[in-house]
């Protein structure tokens, strides 16, 4: 009774005021079938240490010491202990959103901060305090497009992260947007000439992905021109977000949805991370989320308030741009300490080593028989090649090295069977990227 302090007269009394005289007659409602008529069949309690050591256990079969070539949208990048020496600020680590503003300068400053990074990093004028995820970051940008055109078509590249599209198409099913997909060229690209044909004046977004799912870096001014001769925006999504180290920002973009995962956040089995939108100041009236702003109070005393809070929690229902209701201050406050200890400098010279060390990774790869890139275009950390061989297969012989191999391409693009995406980072050592070509080249030549 330690966790749950109800005496049997407390029982009575509760049952007594629902006017029942057992638990039984309480769940009479539920049918007699589904009824537990038996204790479950648990183990018998056990003490604090050896809930402990219990624990200690389950952690110890974690697999440790293993070299990942999985990116595909969530990144592992190197990461300062001081950044989650301030997370775990008592200040920070436990407050939930900043809804009363003169209690809550250290959040807001923070995000106020998050927020001008964001605008630095992606060529923007104002971006808000973050969304749940990049997924729902660019679905909340095309969204955003419908209110500012209305229009209730969206055209797609199918080189958008395969979840990202599958998260627009679950808000579309029931919100009356029309999806459409426009494919990818020999070089990895956006077809062109498909988002030509497809582009009429019921459009309100082009949605372009770059670096794209398949790691290539489209060139976003003549897709900008091309969709605004129609009236459409141009939505950006960048999966990546280390990739505007050393890329040239996304400038030409009327909105741009971003992940910000690789900025101070571990992959952490997928979550949590923290989605960001970013747009042209002529655009902030139907941004959804919050963004922060900095004034001064009557004393002249620098200070930082909700500027703008569009969604449902804070304005009528029917105005309201958007039902997200959290800001992941947390992760957004991550992302700032991270990019506030590289600096611009800083940030450069490891986006230099992710380029580097992949294009390494390509060449050791390209010196195995049967292996070849698969697209022409620029890539920055990642990029796609063919095996002579099943990717499931060279996977599972490679996951006996203790190497995570790379994302299987065939379970989310059929056309694209024994092709892998191949991610590198900083993280990589050049004697590891050596050790995974031999052991592909192995794994292909035992399966001969």
């Amino acid at each position: 009774m330690r966790y749950l302090p109800k005496s049997p007269a407390e029982r009575e009394e509760m049952l007594a005021a629902l006017g029942v005289k057992s638990v039984e007659e309480l769940f009479s409602t539920i049918p007699e079938a589904y009824r537990l008529k038996e204790p479950l069949n648990l183990p018998p309690a056990m003490s604090e240490a050896e809930v402990i050591d219990y624990f200690q256990q389950r952690a110890s079969e974690n697999s440790v010491g293993y070299t990942s070539y999985l990116g595909a949208g969530v990144y592992n990048h190197l990461r300062s202990v001081v950044t989650d020496t301030i997370l775990q600020r008592g200040e920070f680590l436990t407050s939930y959103t900043p809804y009363q503003a003169e209690i809550s300068q250290g959040t807001l400053q923070a995000i106020f901060e998050f927020q001008t990074l964001m605008c630095q990093l992606t060529g923007q004028e104002v971006a808000n305090a973050s969304m749940y995820d990049g997924s729902t970051a660019a679905t909340e940008a095309v969204l955003m497009a419908e209110r500012l055109t209305n229009r209730r078509r969206v055209l797609v590249a199918r080189s958008v992260h395969p979840e990202y599209r599958d998260v627009l198409k679950t808000y579309a099913k029931n919100s009356g947007l029309r999806v459409e997909e426009i494919g990818y060229t020999a070089a990895g690209t956006l077809d062109t000439k498909g988002l030509e044909a497809s582009l009429k004046d019921d459009v309100c977004a082009v949605v372009v992905q770059s670096p794209n799912f398949f790691g290539a870096i489209e060139t976003l001014a003549p897709l900008a021109d091309t969709a605004h001769r129609s009236g459409a925006l141009l939505v950006v999504a960048v999966t990546e977000a280390v990739s505007l180290g050393i890329v040239k920002p996304p400038s030409e973009a009327d909105i741009v949805a971003m992940e910000g995962q690789s900025f101070g956040l571990a992959p952490s089995y997928g979550g949590p991370f923290v989605g960001v939108i970013a747009s042209r100041e002529k655009f902030v009236r139907q941004m959804p989320g919050r963004l922060a702003g900095q004034t001064t109070d009557r004393e002249g005393r620098r200070g930082f308030v909700l500027t703008l809070a569009t969604r449902e929690q804070h304005i009528r229902r029917e105005k309201a741009t958007s039902n997200i209701c959290t800001n992941q201050a947390l992760c957004a406050l991550a992302a700032t300490v991270h990019l506030t200890l590289l600096g611009k400098e800083a940030l450069r010279e490891l986006a230099e080593q992710n380029l580097s060390k992949a294009q390494f990774a390509l060449k050791e790869l390209e010196k195995i028989p049967g292996v070849r890139r698969t697209f022409s275009a620029p890539f920055f950390n990642e990029f796609t090649v063919e095996l002579p061989r099943s990717v499931k297969m060279v996977n599972a012989a490679l996951l006996q090295e203790k190497i995570v191999g790379p994302f299987v391409l065939g379970t989310t693009y059929p056309e694209l069977t024994k092709h892998a995406l191949v991610c590198v980072t900083e993280t990589t050592p050049r004697s590891e990227i050596e050790r995974f070509a031999a052991a592909v080249q192995h794994t292909l030549e035992q399966s001969l």
